[in-house]
């Protein structure tokens, strides 16, 4: 089997996630975040809708990441996100991590807003 380094322009992949938490790039962020091809950046939720908007034209696709499970997103979100011609996939934030990744080693246009899984439950 033939292995090739992936290469990423200024754009980090997703190392890893835990509770509360993702590792991008090799850098621990708490909290949600934001990401496209200019970075990392902190992201807060789904009422933060200006750095999302931000990216009609520059991305194809935008997934969100609903946490440990598929959600639903505000109606109000999706529409705004849909009238800015963002094409929006939601999905558990594993899932979206997993498919930015991917799809960013192919270097296609994508950016992903996730929100972290909670942290577990004291027993």
């Amino acid at each position: 089997m033939r292995l090739n380094e992936i290469v990423y322009t200024d754009a980090r992949p997703v190392d890893g996630y835990g509770p509360g938490f993702f590792r991008v790039g090799g850098q621990v962020m708490q909290g949600a975040v934001l990401l496209s091809d200019g970075g990392a950046s902190p992201w807060r939720g789904f009422d933060d809708t200006a750095p999302l908007l931000a990216l009609a034209g520059s991305v194809d696709v935008l997934f969100i990441g609903t946490g440990a499970e598929i959600a639903h997103i505000p109606a109000a979100l999706r529409m705004a996100l849909e009238e800015a011609g963002l094409g929006v996939e939601i999905m558990a934030s594993p899932t979206a991590a997993r498919s930015y990744n991917v799809l960013l080693s192919e270097g296609r246009r994508i950016a992903a807003a996730l929100l972290p899984v909670a942290p577990a439950a004291d027993a």
